[in-house]
């Protein structure tokens, strides 16, 4: 016998690679022939229509539960199995063998879920019974344990097929013993013994078929004996039935009247029921509509006590305490009432909150009673509000008065005093709760109190600031120097005269009150209820003295409590708001205006005592400008700038002046030697170094920058007018501008670029000067020089002395004219240095330059002798050399 294809193992291994990474395991696969023709008349399979085809049946588990698939496979183009459809053996509904296969190896499966069922299904053929057999009992053995049902049965005589597992089990189990193993087989064993013995045919059915074939089997010659004799039986065993049944007809006529008598009860008991549900029905409705009465009383009730627990609480809310209403609308505001007047505040603004729509239920809000006593509250909120407001107006007036009218609180003659306000804003800070409910129930009514407080407060401030600055100049002792520095008529006795006291006074101008306008700028905007953050913590001072303590004068030395903190500690939490911050430095401008023209009449003071005293001053408002922020001391900021510009102002005014007594040199056309003004402009740089602080560097360096250049130009104007002994003007000047301020150009950067700029012009008039002099007394040997280096560009050298006025008898008349007397021509030399020069110091190293350009160009007019006349003998240079050396 062939060996089947299911039990080929190279097949099942082709399979399973087939359908990997499905996570499905191959039960059983066998080689089918697929094909959808029909059978002709001739009983023969078309098989020209056949396939080749691998059906192959898989499970898959997933925890506890089991899935079973019949997969069908083709051959590719190489031979190779691949997927071609895949069934759920749960939607199996019919497996048919086809009756006009005679070999009954053909069969079909039918199953629910196609989609075209019009379509016939197609034909699977076997090689024979027993590998058909063998398919469909796997297929129906999963069906029954894995998906608990049976699918339809067609064309198969269970009967045989039963006797045919029972005797392909044993053959099978060794088969496969001997081939796969023993746990395949078992599997297979106890697949056919559960589908069949148990499910197709029972055990006792089996029984009892062969203990019926063994009573006939012996009688038994032809089958259709065999028939007739058991439809002979049959009708004798329907006989006894009908004549058994004949026989009992009494009986069932005596059940019939007990069936008829039970019906006539089941109707009466019928009626009186359906009585009693219309009874019942009645009383259901009427105890129906006494519970929905009941319910609507409950519910009434409990809305009735909620309602009046909420009008109780609104009828609180709208309460009006009678002591509040006392204090808001007639009691006073001294000191000692003021706790009372918090309270009431208090009150009334959270009583205005609550009765506001985001605190209140919408459906309150429009009620009558709601809106007369929000209308009450109004004008409780009003009267308050005018009453605070007029009160505190006249009591900032009446402090500043107070102040005002004790002379003792000012400085006078022989005391400076320092603006105390420490009383001031103790009495202040009593109200300062006040303001801020004030601004809570009625932010408008702040900006005329915020106006009254600044005009009060200015009075203070201005009148204190004129006191101290009038007394400041009174008490200072300068000796006033004459402004006008580089005028050549001016002595100038005084320029060394100190007047630092100057300085020191506008220092101590700024140290007393810059911090004061700061603390109060800070104190103003918290006291008033700015939100901006505060400008100085505490006691904190600006920058300029940092101890901010004077001994002199009868300044105290003990600083203030400067800082608000105290108000309200939340305050340093509020963001900056730039309307708030426009607002503020809008009041700041009220509040201190004015004071700015005591600050000038100091620096005006100090500029006519020391015009360079500006440099100083400049320097000590920079370091004040430096420490303070653009925050709400913005007035404070823009004082210190308009200071340190009226500063430069005058500055500039000093500086103009100066440069017109330079330019007014100019006029002295007959003027020689040193100007006045170079080594009064070294005097003048040096005290202007001396008096740079802080930043200042940048004021001196232009007004070196435009006294430098007026008097550069001023001195080449003067040398102009006379071109004779220009170069000697101009070099005795820039050499003593260089020595003047040679200590400084080491020092000072922008000098330094001014001592090099006079250097350069030194050596240029030097150059003029000098060749000036040896051309008058050489004139003829250098033009003679002269003329032979113009042809050198034309004609060959060797042409030179046959061209006119050059020949070897000129050459010898010019030496003999021009180096006959060389000894005298040098001295006379000298001598015409010597005679226009002022500045005697100047002659060695002049003298010495002069030597050295008379040696160059010698030895240049040598070259060209040697080059043109080399038979031609002159004085050489190491004679000339020697004999400069000697004179």
């Amino acid at each position: 016998m062939a060996k089947s294809s299911a039990d080929d193992e190279e097949l099942r291994r082709a399979c399973e690679a087939a359908i990997e990474g499905t996570k499905q395991n191959v039960v059983l696969s066998i080689r089918v022939a697929k094909s959808r023709s029909v059978w002709g008349k001739a009983g023969k399979l078309g098989r020209h229509m056949a396939k080749p085809r691998v059906l192959a049946i898989s499970t898959k588990t997933k925890g506890q539960q089991t899935k079973a698939f019949l997969r069908v496979l083709k051959y590719s183009t190489g031979g190779v199995l691949e997927p071609a459809k895949l069934y759920k053996l749960k939607h199996l509904s019919k497996v048919e063998v086809i009756a006009n296969d005679p070999s009954g190896c053909t069969f079909t499966l039918g199953f629910d879920n196609l989609r075209s069922q019009s379509v016939a299904p197609p034909q699977w053929t076997l090689g024979n019974i027993d590998d058909r057999n063998r398919l469909l009992f796997c297929i129906l053995n999963i069906c029954k344990d894995v998906l608990g049902r049976l699918p339809k049965v067609v064309g198969i005589d269970v009967v045989e097929m039963a006797l045919w597992a029972k005797e392909n089990t044993p053959a099978v189990n060794k088969q496969r013993n001997q081939e796969e193993g023993p746990v395949e087989a078992a599997v297979l064993e106890s697949d056919l013994n559960v589908t069949f013995e148990k499910e197709l045919v029972s055990q006792a059915e089996e029984e009892d078929m062969e203990a019926l074939l063994e009573t006939y089997v012996m009688g038994i010659g032809e089958a259709e004996a065999f028939s007739e004799r058991l439809k002979r039986e049959l009708l004798a065993l329907e006989a006894a039935n009908v004549h058994s049944i004949l026989e009992s007809e009494p009986l069932i006529e005596e059940v019939l009247q007990g069936l008829e008598a039970a019906t006539i009860c089941v109707d009466d008991m019928d009626e009186w029921l359906g009585i009693f549900n219309v009874k019942l029905r009645h009383m259901r409705e009427d105890i129906e509509s006494i519970e929905t009465r009941n319910n609507k009383l409950e519910m009434q009730s409990v809305n009735n006590r909620s309602l009046i627990e909420e009008l109780d609480k609104l009828l609180e809310r709208l309460r009006i305490p009678s002591e509040y209403a006392t204090c808001l609308t007639g009691g006073t505001f001294d000191e000692a009432r003021m706790l009372q007047n918090i309270e009431a505040c208090e009150w009334l603004t959270g009583a205005l909150h609550g009765l506001e729509v985001p605190n209140i239920d919408p459906v309150y809000a429009n009620m009558r009673a709601v809106k007369e006593k929000r209308a009450e509250l109004e004008k409780l909120k009003t009267t308050f509000v005018r009453r605070a407001s007029e009160f505190l107006g006249k009591y900032f007036a009446s402090l500043v008065d107070f102040m005002i009218s004790d002379k003792s609180y000012f400085s006078q003659r022989g005391q400076l005093k320092r603006p105390d306000h420490a009383d001031l804003r103790y009495k202040c800070r009593t109200y300062a709760r006040l303001l801020q409910h004030l601004k809570s129930l009625d932010k408008n009514c702040l900006v005329p109190l915020r106006k009254a407080y600044c005009h009060s407060l200015n009075l203070l401030l201005r009148r204190e600031a004129r006191e101290f600055a009038n007394e400041l100049r009174a008490g200072t002792k300068a000796s006033r120097n004459p402004p006008v520095w580089l005028e050549a008529s001016s002595g100038n006795q005084n320029a060394s005269a100190d007047t630092s006291a100057v300085s020191d006074a506008y220092a101590k101008m700024l140290t007393i009150f810059i911090p004061l306008l700061v603390d109060e700028s800070s104190f103003f905007a918290h006291f008033m209820c700015f939100e901006v953050p505060t400008l100085v913590p505490p006691g904190g001072v600006a920058n300029g003295n940092k101890s901010g303590r004077y001994h002199e004068n009868g300044i105290d030395d003990e600083d203030d409590d400067l800082g608000i903190m105290d108000i309200d500690e939340n305050d340093s939490k509020a963001g900056k708001n730039s309307m708030e911050l426009t607002a503020l430095n809008d009041s700041l401008q009220d509040l201190l205006d004015g004071i700015q023209e005591d600050f000038y009449a100091v620096v005006d003071w100090a500029y006519k005592i020391d015009p360079l005293r500006c440099i100083s001053m400049h320097g000590i408002t920079e370091r004040y400008l430096s420490g303070q922020k653009a925050d709400a001391a913005g007035f404070v900021r823009l004082l210190l700038g308009d200071l340190e510009l009226r500063i430069s102002t005058q500055f500039s005014r000093f500086v103009d002046e100066a440069c017109h007594q330079i330019e007014r040199n100019e006029r002295n056309v007959k003027q020689m030697g040193v100007l006045s003004y170079i080594p009064r402009f070294a005097t003048l740089a040096t005290r202007m170094e001396q008096y740079i602080q802080g930043q200042s560097r940048d004021l001196v360096d232009q007004a070196y920058t435009k006294f430098v250049s007026i008097m550069f130009v001023t001195l080449e104007k003067i040398a102009q007018t006379d071109p004779k002994y220009s170069d000697i003007f101009l070099l005795e000047n820039y050499a003593a501008f260089q020595n003047s301020l040679y200590d400084l150009a080491n020092v000072v950067p922008t000098l330094a670029k001014f001592y090099h700029q006079a250097s350069e012009a030194y050596e240029q008039a030097c150059t003029r000067h000098i060749n000036m002099i040896i051309y008058y007394q050489f004139e003829r040997l250098f033009q003679f020089a002269r003329k032979i280096e113009d042809l050198m560009y034309t004609i060959t050298p060797e042409e030179i002395p046959f061209q006119l006025g050059l020949s070897k008898m000129d050459l010898s008349k010019m030496l003999k004219s021009s180096l006959s007397g060389v000894d005298k021509s040098i001295s006379s030399m000298y001598k015409k240095l010597q005679k226009n020069l002022t500045s005697e110091e100047l002659l060695p190293s002049l003298w010495d330059k002069c030597k050295k350009e008379f040696l160059d160009k010698y030895d240049s007019f040598a070259q060209l002798v040697a080059k043109i006349y080399p038979n031609e003998n002159i004085p050489s240079v190491t004679k000339m050399r020697e004999l400069l050396a000697s004179m």
